[in-house]
């Protein structure tokens, strides 16, 4: 034995024991922090026309695709998205499509439009020419996550549609 009454090696064996509590407090700290989950995220949605078919009545059905970007689920309570098509005013489409969206998802909902003259005129062109044909959305998207509050989204969009091959009135 060493003087002082320690065993050889003891003062070593302290600083391994020491070393070791500290590794594994600090393993405590960081699995505590994860313990949390991922980080909540709540982004602006989107919205598309996915497609849109005009009737036999004039009036158009409209495939609306909704996009959620969070990374939670979205309960999507309202739409009001006014309309432009060749540069024309076309209508409103508006709806309470009472839908939940999963994080980083998308969905589609069908809404009805009755269209203005002139946009029936441009789209009727579009067609019958086999072009395509420019279009925008301006309004809102109203949405909360399942568990928060509803909040207004402002939105805007330009895109293109095509006709589509085989399905006559039909553009994508």
């Amino acid at each position: 034995m060493k003087s002082g009454g320690t065993k050889p090696g003891g003062s070593k064996r302290a600083t391994i024991l020491a070393t070791c509590r500290m590794f594994m407090t600090a393993m405590v700290v960081l699995l505590a922090a994860c313990a949390s989950g991922p980080p909540r995220r709540v982004s602006e949605p989107a919205a598309s026309i996915q497609q849109l078919s005009v009737r036999a009545d004039g009036s158009w059905l409209v495939d609306l695709r909704i996009e959620n970007f969070s990374s939670v689920p979205m309960r999507f309570d309202a739409v009001s998205l006014p309309v432009t098509l060749g540069g024309e005013a076309a209508g409103t489409l508006q709806g309470q499509p009472a839908l939940t969206i999963g994080p980083e998802s998308a969905d589609v909902v069908s809404l009805a439009l009755t269209p203005a003259s002139a946009a029936r005129i441009v789209i009727a062109g579009a067609l019958a020419d086999n072009r395509g044909i420019a279009y925008g959305l301006d309004g809102t998207i109203t949405a909360a996550p399942t568990d928060g509050k509803t909040r207004a989204y402002d939105f805007k969009r330009n895109s293109a549609l095509s006709p589509v091959p085989g399905l006559p009135g039909v553009l994508r």
